[in-house]
């Protein structure tokens, strides 16, 4: 049975990929609305002028190029009057057409055919002028205002804090990047140009066949409120379902990337054919409501043709007989007949331009919930132009107790207290989803604790700017992410403004020179996608050189030598024990062999501090859990602790 809910995707955190032990058994909170996902139906949106209001917020990112816009609208205010021009000029062309030579030339210009179309000659070509500058203008206008969108909608979601992303997915926040500013593309380029056009159009036209025939004009004005109604109503069905289509083609793009990011298992478990599955289900169900849109919109064009012709073919008719009545010239009729398909063309193209602003609706919805997200960071303040404020590395945690808002009747800290001198090495020891990974969280405030107080060099961590706080702290992790670029740009990550030397000597330090040495393009070899081009081990020395790049007051270990060889592992053990004088850190340990010179070991269970020591002293107590922990792996040094 192929599962309705896609797999919460890894999230990427600060120097790493980061996921918390902790947070892997959480259940989504069936309150937490995921974007994308279609509200259930009494919790729709109705169709209200609001809604528009609301999609008209977008518009504001045209501010900045105003100047441009308002030429480029002014260029289309042209183009179409002088397109309107052509319905007149054409009648009068006509009209000529049955005069005599020798009264025409009596008559002026208004009756020479020959000067009539050299007027509409020259009315087209300045038409196809300023249409070239209407078009370009709204096209650049469009695309330079969706570059700042997207950029704004980036910024807010990498601010947000690891509650939010605990909350929502990652295949389907790309989405927002992606399906929805696409079709908020469109209507920045195309459809704002197409509305102004048939708007003049139409109005135009009305206007000028008025001049022509009232009687012809208010028959052709009785057939709108029929067509118009008809949109209306045939629109609103269509948002609905182009909202549900986004949603699941986002739900579609997060089995994709998922089955992409986790390739390796999927090839181990030879699961090709269940993601396959996966995303064939999730294709179906978009199917499925895309072809539901379809059929609206086919009913509707199909209403809308027959409505905007059968009203032409009266209007044709009714004109035929007062032409008969000699209360119409030809010439007349023509003009009257191709204003009348210019109003009933623009009529048309409303249908089409209110079925675009339907679905562009629903995706405005969507991406003005990522703008109106208030996030921990703001992405787009400017680079520091110094380091923060060096800490000297003390931290304690008082009576700290924390539960995960997502599963808040669970606490995974209880009243915790331990503390870190300046300079001390400590290790965080215990079983899977005993604490140890939300301590880290904590200290990183990547949430910030229920109860109690963490302070750093004796102050409260949330006196501390978020940016200031993690510029002192570094974190190696037992599963690296590395981002799919060269290796010195992976390295150069742990401060970007970092010189080659400093690169250099951190690659050093982190025994991985060597390596990176013997690749035929260096520090300049591309590591793939998440470093797959890499070892294990090659990826966690890059991970350890990019941390020691930013050289912090206060480092986090996690497991940071599991995944090397013997050699490997004394080399970084040596580079370590030296690096880490003077600087604070946490580790947290699985393999306790590691451990045994650290300052003091807390033993961590069911969120509380069970044990506290050095590693002779934890030793020398007999019933102790951190002696049965050692005696249980040294007995069996393959198999990690609990």
């Amino acid at each position: 049975m192929l599962p309705q809910r896609c797999r919460p995707a890894r999230v990427p955190v600060a120097d790493s990929e980061y996921e918390m032990s902790e947070e892997k058994s959480q259940p989504q909170s069936p309150a937490s609305h995921l974007p994308g996902q279609p509200a259930e139906p009494d919790a729709k949106r109705r169709f209200n002028f609001e809604s528009f209001a609301q999609a008209a917020q977008i518009l504001r990112y045209l501010s900045p190029y105003r100047l441009r816009f308002g030429v480029a609208v002014f260029a289309l205010v042209v183009a179409t009057s002088l397109g309107l021009c052509f319905p007149f000029l054409t009648g009068l062309l006509l009209d000529g057409a049955l005069v005599k030579p020798e009264a025409a030339n009596a008559g002026g210009w208004t009756t020479d055919i020959n000067t009539i179309a050299l007027v509409l000659f020259g009315a087209l070509g300045l038409q196809a002028f300023f249409s070239f500058f209407s078009t370009n203008g709204f096209y650049r206008c469009g695309e330079s205002a969706l570059v700042d969108l997207r950029q704004e909608t980036f910024a807010k979601l990498v601010g947000q804090s690891m509650n939010f992303f605990s909350r929502h997915r990652v295949g389907e926040l790309s989405s927002r990047l992606s399906n929805d500013l696409t079709l908020i593309q469109e209507t920045l380029t195309t459809t704002i140009q197409q509305f102004l056009r048939q708007s003049m159009l139409m109005t135009g036209g009305i206007i000028l066949v008025a001049f022509t025939s009232f009687r012809l004009t208010g028959l052709m004005i009785s057939t709108f409120p029929v067509l118009i109604l008809v949109a209306i109503v045939f629109g609103k069905r269509i948002r609905g379902n182009a909202r549900d289509a986004q949603a699941r083609l986002a739900e579609g793009g997060t089995v994709l990337e998922e089955s992409l990011q986790g390739i390796v298992s999927v090839k181990a478990f030879g699961n090709e054919w269940f993601e396959l599955k996966r995303y064939a289900h999730c294709l179906q169900e978009f199917l499925t409501v895309t072809l539901r849109t379809a059929r609206l919109r086919a009913l509707m064009v199909s209403f809308i043709i027959f409505g905007i012709f059968g009203s032409i073919v009266l209007v044709f008719w009714y004109g035929a007989h007062l032409m008969q009545a000699g209360q119409l010239t030809f010439g007349e009729l023509t003009r009257f007949i191709l204003y009348t398909t210019f109003v009933g063309g623009s009529v048309a193209s409303f249908a089409d331009v209110f079925s675009q602003v339907q679905k562009v609706l629903g995706a405005t919805e969507r991406v003005r919930e990522m703008l109106e997200e208030h996030p921990e960071i703001d992405a787009q303040a400017p680079a520091p132009s110094s380091p923060p404020p060096r800490l000297q590395g003390a931290v304690q945690f008082e009576d700290v107790s924390f539960s995960y808002p997502s599963r808040s009747e669970t606490p995974v800290l209880r009243s915790l207290t331990l503390e870190a001198k300046v300079g001390e090495k400590i290790a965080l020891v215990g079983s899977s989803g005993a604490g140890k990974s939300t301590i880290v969280s904590l200290l990183l405030r990547f949430y910030d604790p229920d109860a109690g107080r963490v302070l750093l060099d004796g102050r409260p961590a949330g006196d501390y700017s978020l940016r200031d706080l993690r510029g002192n702290m570094a974190i190696v992790p037992q599963e690296v992410l590395l981002f799919g670029e060269s290796i010195e740009a992976n390295i150069r990550y742990g401060r970007p403004d970092a010189s080659r030397e400093q690169v250099l000597e951190a690659s050093q330090q982190a025994a991985c020179h060597e390596f990176v040495e013997r690749f035929p393009e260096g520090y300049d070899t591309v590591v793939g996608d998440r470093g797959v081009k890499l070892s294990g081990g090659q990826r966690q020395r890059i991970a350890i050189a990019r941390a020691l790049l930013k050289d912090p007051a206060i480092l986090i270990l996690d497991e940071a030598t599991s995944s090397l060889d013997s050699e490997s592992e004394q080399l970084i053990q040596q580079a370590l024990d030296s690096l880490l004088r003077g600087r604070t850190a946490f580790i947290i340990a699985h393999r306790l062999s590691t451990i045994r010179k650290v300052d003091r070991i807390y033993v961590i269970e069911e969120g509380q501090v069970l044990e506290s020591g050095t590693h002779d002293e934890l030793m020398a107590r007999e019933d102790g859990r951190y002696r049965r922990l050692a005696e249980m792996q040294f007995a069996h040094p393959t198999e990690p602790n609990a």
